[in-house]
């Protein structure tokens, strides 16, 4: 099944998701990516996202091939740059960061990538990047030299993510950013989901079972998790207990 089609059909019945982040920087042993890859596995993890704001180091197809040869978990691309594509993956985030006016990274890193997308398989999922939070010290703040949406600022997140709605993206990111202090509020997920009727992603600061269940309950259908399992792998499994018990709810 196209991803994007299953992520419609799961939001329809309030199934949730998880995906786990793998950055190809941080990438140093081949026998821990594998181990990781298996436990996402044993968990039944949804999505495994690939891909960062800066990736220096050559092992995106690494990470790609190692996840595609020892899962069946599908790969999805989560791009910093046009540069980041492997066209062995299932799909690709086509993020347009909507919550900056950065005018490279509305339009301008699309238009490079556009082209080679198009000779590859890869599902394109058209994707409102909205950056949330009070810390303007992250990672993908820096590097997309645009400022996030103050978490006090929900009626500006939700007409942000109106506007990408409207404009025809297929799903709506909110981020606090790579290792974030804080998380997106729960106020500001519940007020974008009951604003749009796209399956909405939530990344950035979620680190317990705690913060998962409150982002779920107020309307994330898929959670991303990076740098708590970066520190902790078994948080994988406490991540899938709480996402099962939601499903079971909601079956």
């Amino acid at each position: 099944m196209m991803i994007l089609k299953s992520l419609i059909e799961k939001k329809a019945k309030k199934q949730k998701s998880l995906s786990v982040l793998i950055d190809p920087d941080k990438i140093v042993d081949d026998n821990a990516l594998k181990e990781l890859i298996f436990i996402c596995s044993r968990f039944s993890i949804d999505y495994i996202f690939v891909g960062g704001s800066l990736m220096v180091s050559d092992n995106l197809n690494t990470a790609v091939h190692e996840i595609k040869s020892n899962s069946d978990i599908p790969v999805i691309l989560f791009p910093g740059s046009n540069l980041h594509i492997d066209k062995s993956a299932d799909a690709i985030l086509f993020l347009s960061l909507i919550s900056g006016r950065n005018p490279d990274l509305l339009i301008g890193q699309h238009v490079a990538a556009a082209p080679i997308l198009k000779r590859s398989k890869l599902e394109i999922l058209p994707t409102g990047y909205i950056l949330a939070g009070n810390d303007s010290n992250t990672t993908v703040a820096h590097i997309s030299r645009t400022s996030p949406i103050p978490t006090e600022k929900v009626d500006i997140a939700v007409c942000t993510a109106l506007a990408g709605e409207m404009l025809g993206l297929k799903l709506i990111y909110l981020d606090a950013g790579s290792g974030a202090k804080q998380e997106v509020p729960a106020g500001m997920i519940a007020e974008v989901n009951n604003s749009i009727k796209t399956p909405l992603i939530v990344g950035g600061g979620i680190n317990s079972a705690v913060k998962i269940k409150a982002a779920f309950e107020a309307g994330a259908d898929l959670l991303v998790l990076g740098t708590a399992v970066e520190k902790r792998v078994e948080f994988i499994s406490e991540a899938a207990s709480v996402r099962d018990a939601m499903n079971v709810i909601h079956s």
